[in-house]
């Protein structure tokens, strides 16, 4: 035992402390504010000569109203279809032209646009976004197609695939007020019913330079970029936004089932915990606990729910576990699994709590507790070796109330977390009180209809 344990403290040595190293000898991000509110975060990295260049506007699906969701993710396809100098799918075609690529995506928190670039076109690109924050078109034609493309993506990629359904049906059940209810593209009677007011109505009320945040990563310095930021996204007039009203979910007081049936090859459990959602880096000791329970059962190849349910017992074709402490709203820890032939999804669903209360029975070794947080730490770092991956974590962190300058923190929070933490979270967010648990029922697949082509902006 102490021939393994000095092997893993080696391991240790030789993976995450050289990686820490070159984290730290990385210039740190370097923030502005415009005189208008709007945020402005440069991250140099200088290893390549490009750049990413991201507008990240702090609104998104939790924002919108009964009778109107999907409009967050409608409107970001309606920003590919004209300003006042633009016509429709002309902004893609100009950042090609400029050998770049750029698109978009909504989330529950929030809607970012992006543009991956080489060096000397950033002005370009950052002058062919900013004048979609302001100088947008609605076309009532244009918004008809675009709302259609809209309905058909959510045909194809939720109603249409088993999974994905269930989630939905999941999220529906375990949210009883928050907005996070509600799916991203939007329930389909409300698609069917939105008009283009809708869409120009919520532009103007969120897209404003004070509820935006740019983030550029790369090859660049900081001081020109913010020069070319105060001369393209300043010149806008700072808004009267929304009042946001705290949407708080109220205590669950016992489990919740959902079923779904649909056609699908394998019928599939998932249950959901609500857990702590991260809101102060120094206090929010659990999160970290949790950041690495879920790592200990579905971290990496061996991790214990693949090595004991799928690989040893056979009981499970898959299992997993996943957890998200970062977000503006709740957040849930997941477990998931397909029961192999034999077995019901009733009793994976048991055997996957199982593997959770032995850990709060029994604890972590300080063995695989080291094991596993080197592999935790070291995907954290490792993704910063994209330009791109460095602005998504910088523009994540800033969407959810929390600040890029926490992002090292975080890492050094994760390597204090002991084997005492891991079996107390375990032991006290996994209880019924606290559980929805969705199961999908598997049709013929002779039901399912053939998805179309991807769909793009």
């Amino acid at each position: 035992m102490k021939i393994r344990i000095a092997a893993i403290m080696s391991a240790w040595v030789l993976l995450v402390a050289p990686l820490q190293s070159l984290a730290a000898q990385a210039q740190p991000a370097k923030e502005f504010m415009l005189k208008n509110g709007m945020k402005v975060i440069v991250k140099e990295d200088n290893r390549a000569p490009t750049v990413a260049h991201m507008v990240w506007y702090k609104v998104g699906s939790m924002d919108e109203q009964s009778g109107t969701t999907g409009v967050a993710h409608v409107l970001e396809h309606m920003m590919f279809k004209g300003t006042k100098t633009l016509k429709p799918g002309e902004f893609s075609q100009r950042v090609a032209a400029l050998g770049g690529r750029e698109n978009a995506f909504t989330s529950k928190d929030y809607t970012a646009y992006f543009q991956q670039i080489e060096k000397s076109r950033l002005e370009q690109v950052m002058a062919l976004e900013s004048d979609r924050m302001s100088n947008l078109i609605f076309d009532k034609d244009e918004f008809g197609r675009e709302v259609r493309v809209v309905m058909e993506e959510r045909r194809w990629r939720t109603e249409d695939q088993p999974i994905p359904l269930l989630y939905e049906a999941l999220n529906a059940t375990a949210f009883t007020a928050h907005p996070y209810h509600n799916p991203i593209i939007g329930w389909m009677n409300d698609l069917q019913n939105m008009t283009v007011d809708d869409a120009k109505a919520w532009y103007q009320r969120w897209y404003a330079p004070n509820n935006a945040t740019l983030v550029v990563a790369g090859d660049v310095d900081a001081k020109k970029v913010l020069a070319l930021a105060e001369k393209y996204y300043g010149r806008y007039p700072k808004e009267v936004l929304p009042l946001r009203k705290p949407q708080i979910e109220p205590p669950q007081r016992g489990i919740k089932r959902i079923t779904v049936r649909a056609p699908a090859e394998n019928p599939y459990v998932v249950m959901a915990f609500k857990v702590p959602t991260l809101r102060d880096v120094e206090k929010d000791q659990d999160v970290y606990a949790l950041d690495v329970l879920a790592a200990v059962l579905d971290g990496y190849d061996n991790a214990r729910l693949n090595a004991k349910l799928v690989r040893t017992d056979r009981v499970a074709n898959s299992a997993g576990a996943g957890y998200s402490n970062i977000a503006r709203g709740p957040v849930l820890f997941l477990l998931d699994g397909t029961p192999a032939q034999g077995t019901t999804t009733e009793q994976l669903e048991k055997m996957l709590r199982a593997e959770v209360e032995r850990i709060a029975k029994e604890g972590v070794s300080e063995e695989e507790l080291t094991r596993v947080k080197t592999q935790l730490i070291a995907g954290q770092i490792y993704k910063r070796d994209s330009v791109f991956g460095q602005a998504m974590e910088i523009g994540v962190m800033e969407m959810s109330g929390l600040s890029h300058k926490d992002i090292d923190r975080i890492i050094e929070k994760l390597k204090t977390v002991t084997s005492a933490q891991v079996q107390a979270v375990a032991q006290k967010y996994f209880g019924d009180e606290s559980l929805t648990v969705g199961t999908l029922y598997p049709l013929p697949l002779s039901e399912k209809k053939p998805a179309p082509p991807p769909l793009r902006h």
